[in-house]
C-alpha cells in the first residue's frame, strides 16, 4: 500500500494490516474529532503518542478472548471501525479495529498530544497540568467528548466525526516498545507481550 499522505484520513487498507504494525504506524498520526459546540462545528485534534495492540481470541489480554458477544461484536467488524467501551465504571476507552472482518483485533489509543481545540480541551481537562490532559486513554476520551455513542463508527467514512489523519512518522530512535499497561490478572506470556508503543516527544509543561 502507498504511504498515506500527511493531513489526509487514513484509508481502510491501513487498518487491515498486522495489528502490531498498525499500532506502531499510528504514532505521529492525528486523531480528529469534529464536534458541534455552541452551534458551531469545531475541530479537536491531537497527535497520537501511545498505542497498544490487542490481537484476537488467543490474546488473553484482549476482550475477544470471550469470543463473539454483544460487547465484543465491533471487534469482528471491518478494519477502520471504532470500538469504544466503558471500563472501571468510570472511563470510556477508544480502540480502532484492525485486520479483515472476522478477525477480532484492535489498537487502543492510549495518549495524544493536543493540537487543535486547545481551549475546549483546557475547559474539560484544565484541572490538571497540561502535560497530563490527554496522557491516558480515559483522559483523551474525556478531552474529546468520546463515549459509547461513538462505538462502531467508520473512521474512513466521508465527513466522519472521528477520523485519523496521516502525520509525520516518529523515528524508531524515539519509540519505546514494552508490555501493555493494566493487565493485572492476565497470565503470561500475554501480560508481558511487547505490544505497547510510546513515542518520545519534546516535554510539555
Amino acid at each position: 500500500m502507498p504511504n498515506p499522505v500527511a493531513g489526509r484520513p487514513l484509508p481502510r487498507e491501513f487498518y487491515a494490516g498486522p495489528t502490531q504494525t498498525v499500532a506502531r504506524q499510528l504514532l505521529g498520526c492525528r486523531l480528529v474529532r469534529e464536534e458541534r459546540i455552541n452551534g458551531r462545528l469545531q475541530r479537536l485534534s491531537g497527535m497520537i503518542t501511545e498505542t497498544e495492540a490487542y490481537c484476537g481470541e488467543d490474546d488473553l489480554g484482549c476482550h475477544a478472548k470471550a469470543g463473539l458477544t454483544r460487547r465484543t461484536e465491533p471487534l469482528y467488524g471491518p478494519p477502520g471501525q471504532t470500538y469504544v467501551y466503558f471500563t472501571y465504571g468510570m472511563h470510556w476507552l477508544l480502540c480502532v479495529v484492525t485486520r479483515p472482518i472476522g478477525q477480532p483485533e484492535a489498537v487502543l489509543i492510549r495518549a495524544i498530544l493536543p493540537e487543535e481545540g486547545i481551549e475546549v480541551i483546557a475547559q474539560r481537562r484544565g484541572k490538571q497540568a497540561r502535560k497530563h490532559w490527554t496522557d491516558g486513554p480515559g483522559k483523551l476520551t474525556q478531552a474529546m467528548a468520546i463515549d459509547g455513542q461513538h462505538n462502531k463508527l467508520d473512521l474512513t467514512a466521508p465527513k466522519a466525526i472521528i477520523s485519523i489523519e496521516a502525520g509525520e512518522p516518529i523515528p524508531e530512535k524515539n519509540v519505546v516498545v514494552g508490555p501493555r499497561i493494566g493487565l493485572f490478572t492476565v497470565p503470561e506470556p500475554w501480560k508481558s507481550k511487547p505490544w505497547r508503543y510510546l513515542g518520545k516527544l519534546p516535554k510539555v509543561a
